[in-house]
């Protein structure tokens, strides 16, 4: 066992168990084989005695370790020992709605996310969210440890009513739900308004986890092209007199993965047709405080009689604190209330209250205009350095973090996105987004997540192998 450096942002008790969980899952510490003793542990390594014990005892807390009294510490035996190989992203799966998702969680930070939907860590308000921890570390026990009220937070409720406001969405607070993020309240409203078999309408391209969603809940989904100010209005209408859906789910503002925003004209004509099929519409409104300019939302034209508001803060405070909301029509929150109860029981207190504090405080404003302005530069520099290499956005987007870009050559994505994975580097290739397959040659970078001069090698050289 060797001595621990002090040159790492691990610290000493972290070292310990990171060495230990190493040795296990070699197999040079199997399930039942006794551990050194907290001195001889403490004398190979050259940490202190109690530094072995603080990590002997969060390793049996895990449930890595257990502790026999008297006889010392023993790899617990019904833990089979952790496979390295196992942790590294599966090459050959299938690009599926799940497969950037998978790729982007499930690595860690030496790995380049390009492909993925959110920003880099860094960028995250910390300090702000440090203020709110101690602030809720001072406060009403009952805020760390109960339940919260099924609806949520009523000032949270009210504060997001008023910034609803700014967009012309006119929502009470009795017509606000909050739930544990906008993937949550998808899922409500699909348990609530369709059943399997039902039509639901997405664009195409679109975020492919509304069709992993739908997926889950049976849907029938029906795709119409997207275009640089909203869906094709004929083709939309078609499908829904056609098929007669009962949802249409999209983004107004920021589409993801286009980034184009969606027309004042094409905003009433959705609404004309959609009233007239009756179908209810579920807006999007995640990326809403990357905007520079404010879209049109169909929430605010229609009054929240046929459209339903979604929105959360996982891409723009943190993805640790879930907290998203639903504003809709009164008659429904009973409705999802009850489905919030059968599903999760209890609102999240401590994420509403996190979320609240650190909107209250004035911070997040500033958070947003220091995003919204390394935004620009990092879409002006990534396209740049994109251009020499053919890589051409289609229409670039005033704001936001996504560039919806074609490749060179006709190259294929998705062969590209497996040849970056094996030089940990994940893409999001383009037919990921387009339930009928026609993006092959497309796909959504984050310009966020695309400075390191890696990615760029890397492209560069399959552009040359192209030519």
């Amino acid at each position: 066992m060797p001595h621990l450096t002090k040159q790492t942002s691990i610290t000493r008790v972290g070292q310990v168990m990171e060495h230990i969980q190493t040795r296990i899952a070699r197999r040079s510490l199997v399930p039942g084989a006794r551990l050194p003793s907290i001195r001889q542990c403490a004398e190979k390594t050259g940490v202190s005695k109690s530094t072995v014990v603080d990590a002997y005892d969060r390793l049996v807390a895990e449930g890595t370790i257990v502790s026999r009294r008297g006889s010392g510490f023993f790899v617990a035996g019904h833990m089979p020992p952790l496979s390295i190989a196992q942790l590294a992203p599966k090459l050959d799966r299938a690009i599926d709605p799940f497969w950037v998702s998978r790729q982007s969680l499930s690595t860690d930070d030496s790995v380049l996310k390009p492909g993925c939907g959110w920003l880099p860590p860094d960028w995250m308000p910390h300090d702000a969210l440090r203020r709110a921890l101690r602030h809720l570390a001072r406060g009403d026990d009952t805020r760390l440890t109960d339940y919260g009220t099924p609806l949520g937070s009523l000032p949270l409720r009210q504060l997001l009513g008023r910034r609803m406001g700014d967009y012309g969405i006119l929502a009470r607070p009795e017509q606000i739900m909050l739930t544990e993020s906008g993937t949550q309240a998808i899922d409500l409203l699909c348990r609530m308004l369709i059943e399997p078999g039902d039509t639901v309408v997405v664009d195409d391209p679109c975020y492919f986890n509304f069709q992993a969603l739908l997926h889950a809940h049976r849907a029938t989904i029906v795709a119409v092209p997207y275009q640089t100010d909203g869906p094709a209005m004929d083709a939309f209408e078609e499908a829904i007199a056609r098929h007669q859906p009962r949802l249409y789910v999209t983004n107004s503002g920021l589409h993801n993965p286009t980034g184009a925003s969606l027309s004042p004209v094409k905003a009433h004509k959705i609404l004309k047709i959609c009233e007239k099929h009756r179908v209810t519409i579920i807006e999007d409104d995640i990326f809403a405080d990357f905007e520079t300019t404010a879209a049109p939302r169909l929430a605010a034209f229609d009054g929240l009689e046929n459209v339903v508001h979604i929105g959360s803060f996982s891409k723009t405070l943190s993805a640790s604190v879930r907290c998203g909301y639903i504003a809709t029509q009164v008659n429904w929150i009973d409705k999802l209330v009850d489905l919030k109860i059968a599903t999760s029981f209890g609102g999240g207190n401590l994420s509403s209250e996190i979320v609240l504090s650190v909107l209250r405080d004035g911070s997040y404003r500033k958070h947003m205009e220091q995003v919204r302005q390394k935004l620009a530069r990092a879409m002006t520099d990534v396209t740049a350095k994109f251009s020499p290499l053919g890589i051409v956005p289609i229409t670039p987007p005033a704001a936001g973090m996504f560039l919806w870009a074609r490749l060179p050559h006709d190259m294929d994505a998705t062969a590209l996105a497996h040849a970056a994975l094996r030089e940990n580097i994940i893409l999001a290739p383009g037919n990921v987004f387009s339930l009928s397959k026609t993006a092959g040659s497309f796909m959504r970078f984050n310009v966020a997540q695309s400075q390191d001069t890696r990615l760029f090698d890397f492209l560069n050289a399959e552009a040359a192998l192209q030519k």
